[in-house]
């Protein structure tokens, strides 16, 4: 269609399958299929094409077959795949047109919207404007950055798991440490995606991302599922304390922290001050 029809533009063009959705993470299933699902894909073109050609080659890709290979295509509720235009493609997960220029733009770019348009596949882009972007974005946080953060979820996780969960459950607070429980395992979570220098996708698929990572991968899946299996919150206790103790563990392998506490807290200000960048290390180790 695009050779016929848009044939001085078939080198300019940027095509595959990135953003929103189980599909774009290789995580579809029966479920999947109740909405959002079919034959689909993003087509990227630079502003200036997009403004000659963009609305004409979304009405061709409206008008491809409605059938492929038995498949048919569905109703999308919202625009994730299509014709996009590359810098308002990435503005709508990330808030800028382009790769990240400091480190304060860095620090507020949430890791689940960096998930979302750096996974999937690019299946062709001859301009590389495109690739170029998602390039910058797949070499991770600057180190900083990545330390900062660290060191906040070492606080937070701390704080929910090894110290309020056990005092909520002591003042038969349920709702307290049930989030307490949940917060601890989100915050392990992405410390663990961050260890490993991944982005760490939004809550639903956080938990079954996170098997295939190489550091801690595979233990933290088991020991997460052990801990929302268990009944007993002696249990999810000790759970909890394993868990940190491997991170830990890990903290002294990557040379993070030297420190012999089990505590996740005492960790995060030795890790925070590692930090290079004088503005970026003078900020509250909690708020990152």
């Amino acid at each position: 269609m695009i050779r016929e029809k848009f044939p001085w533009y078939e080198r300019r063009i940027a095509a595959g399958l990135v953003g929103d959705g189980s599909e774009c993470y290789g995580f579809d299933d029966e479920i999947s299929r109740d909405h959002d699902w079919g034959p689909g894909f993003c087509i990227w073109l630079g502003k200036k094409d997009y403004e000659t050609i963009g609305q004409a080659l979304q009405r061709e890709y409206d008008r491809l077959p409605g059938l492929f290979e038995g498949y048919e295509r569905s109703t999308v509720y919202e625009h994730r795949v299509g014709v996009f235009e590359v810098g308002d493609f990435y503005a709508g997960f990330i808030g800028i047109s382009q790769s990240p220029q400091t480190l304060e733009e860095w620090l507020y770019l949430p890791e689940d919207a960096l998930s979302k348009c750096t996974n999937g596949s690019v299946f062709t882009d001859f301009p590389g404007v495109f690739s170029k972007i998602r390039n910058d974005l797949l070499g991770f946080y600057p180190e900083d950055v990545r330390l900062a953060k660290i060191a906040s979820r070492c606080m937070t996780a701390a704080q929910s798991g090894q110290y309020n969960y056990m005092r909520s459950i002591h003042r038969n607070e349920c709702f307290a440490a049930q989030y307490a429980e949940t917060k601890f395992c989100y915050d392990v979570l992405s410390l663990v995606f961050l260890l490993n220098k991944r982005y760490a996708p939004y809550y639903k698929w956080r938990h079954r991302a996170v098997v295939g990572l190489p550091i801690l991968g595979g233990f933290i899946h088991g020991r997460i599922s052990a801990l929302m299996d268990t009944r007993t919150s002696q249990e999810k206790t000790k759970i909890m304390e394993e868990i940190s103790s491997a991170v830990i563990e890990e903290f002294r392998r990557e040379g993070l922290s030297g420190l012999s506490s089990d505590f996740l807290l005492d960790h995060g200000p030795v890790i925070h001050d590692q930090i290079t960048d004088d503005r970026l290390r003078k900020r509250d180790v909690w708020l990152c």
